[in-house]
């Protein structure tokens, strides 16, 4: 009978697989000892993987390259990355070591830019896509980059005023790009998007503010829809739409020549994740290659904005569980030493559901069981695997420590958790560690942030002694 964990994943799954396999009884992840980064760092931890940031940067210039030669589309491709998805200079410095461009959301990531910039890590060809609802701060910041000659900084119009305030704001001419308002699927709650501007309002608007406008120059119009680039009717269907309004501004604006496809790429949640990247390229070029020929317009250069699929394949976070409660005759509580609401808090906001598997202990029995954070707060628990209603675990031993990892969650969880600030229950950040590799492949791991202790807290908090 086949009683072990690694017999659940082995019959469950296909594995091992590129990123995963087995050392002994221990999982590795990118060739990654986990254990031996438990021994060596302690548990709770996090970590960051940043040759993986590289190698998806890569994977998708390789399949739109391999789109553009196979439909013989005469546009060129500019990948983006979306640094809302995560701010940190060490993810920053690795993306932009592929020559990529970047995409902004609010006023501080124009700081950011100016700091990338005088360290050479950005240049003036670098493009600086500006996106989201601008007030005073952002239009300021904006403003100075382009002031200071950033041509290549494009504001995405997101409202009827923002012209307006860009041009008061910017001493010569600059570029612009209109965000479409896309509509959103059936379920949701709302049936239009807040951010951008309608479908049929977005010829007016160029011809009421832009056209005789000298100031400005239209070059861009962006497209995203919240589901992201999936292969359904619904995602076709806004493609298409978005395609109409870009021929028809083409034909009354010479200078537009670009089409902001947006992010939306999905990364692997699951041990039985499948989505085919190179395929959806392939026809998100074609559909756009024949719609702009049936019109006899020039096709778009395509422009991305992935932030996701950037980075969070590089991240991971590992806990010990320190306790199994038996609550009733059927449920078993594995407590971890850490908290699921302050270290990944898109599993509580969002219901979001990550990789998730034992570091050690693959050759115990297993056993079902629901984990649950330190918190006091009832939310605070993970009960689910993504293809499996529960969760198997090695059987817990007091005597046995068991780890469990999660992995792919280097997207957004830092920033919604608030790292370095107040935690829910005071909870402490776990340390982060990030893992590199050298011109040889050899594994290098570096500290980059302390456990939080109860004195940064307290200054928080205002209990500061000094």
């Amino acid at each position: 009978m086949n009683t072990k964990y690694i017999d659940l994943i082995d019959q469950t799954y296909y594995f091992p697989q590129e990123e995963f396999k087995l050392k002994e009884d221990n999982l590795q992840f990118h060739d990654i000892d986990l254990m031996a980064l438990v021994e060596q760092y302690g548990a709770p931890l996090k970590f960051t993987y940043l040759p993986k940031i590289s190698d998806n940067i890569q994977k998708a210039k390789k399949w739109f390259a391999g789109a553009i030669e196979k439909h013989d589309y005469k546009g060129n491709y500019n990948y983006c990355y979306c640094t809302k998805s995560s701010h940190f200079q060490h993810v920053l410095d690795e993306a932009l070591s592929n020559d990529i461009h970047i995409e902004t959301s609010s006023a501080f990531d124009i700081d950011i830019v100016e700091r990338l910039k005088k360290k050479g890590k950005i240049n003036k060809n670098t493009y600086v896509i500006c996106n989201g609802f601008k007030r005073e701060q952002y239009i300021t910041n904006i403003g100075r980059l382009i002031n200071n000659g950033h041509q290549n900084c494009i504001p995405i119009i997101d409202n009827y005023e923002e012209i307006n305030l860009l041009t008061d704001e910017i001493k010569g001419d600059f570029k612009i790009g209109i965000r479409i308002a896309s509509e959103e699927e059936p379920k949701f709650e709302f049936y239009t998007s807040r951010l951008g501007i309608g479908y049929k309002n977005i010829v007016p608007f160029y011809e009421d503010q832009i056209k005789n406008n000298d100031q400005v120059e239209l070059k861009m119009l962006h497209f995203f829809i919240n589901t992201g680039i999936r292969d359904n009717a619904y995602y076709w269907n806004e493609l298409l739409k978005c395609l109409k309004v870009y021929i028809r501004l083409k034909k009354i604006c010479p200078s537009l020549d670009s089409l902001n496809i947006g992010g939306g790429f999905p990364i692997k949640n699951s041990l039985q994740f499948d989505y085919d990247y190179q395929y959806m390229i392939n026809e998100i070029i074609n559909q756009i290659n024949i719609a702009c020929a049936e019109s006899e317009v020039p096709v778009p250069h395509i422009f991305t904005e992935f932030g996701s699929f950037t980075v969070g394949e590089s991240g991971g976070a590992i806990y010990e569980v320190l306790y199994q409660k038996q609550q009733n005759d059927r449920e078993k509580w594995n407590m971890i030493n850490s908290s699921f609401i302050t270290t990944l808090p898109d599993t509580w906001a969002i219901n979001k559901r990550f990789i998730m598997l034992a570091v050690n202990r693959w050759n115990d029995e297993y056993e079902r069981v629901l984990l649950g954070g330190l918190t006091c707060d009832s939310d605070d628990y993970y009960n689910s695997e993504q293809n499996m209603n529960a969760i198997y675990l090695p059987k817990f031993k007091k005597e046995k420590p068991l780890y469990i990892g999660f992995f792919n969650t280097g997207a957004y969880q830092e920033t919604i958790g608030g790292f370095g600030g107040l935690q829910h229950c005071l909870i402490p950040s776990p340390k982060h560690i990030l893992i590199q590799k050298d011109k040889d492949g050899k594994l290098s791991t570096t500290l980059f942030s302390k456990q939080q202790k109860s004195e940064d807290l307290l200054k928080i908090l205002g209990y500061d002694d000094n």
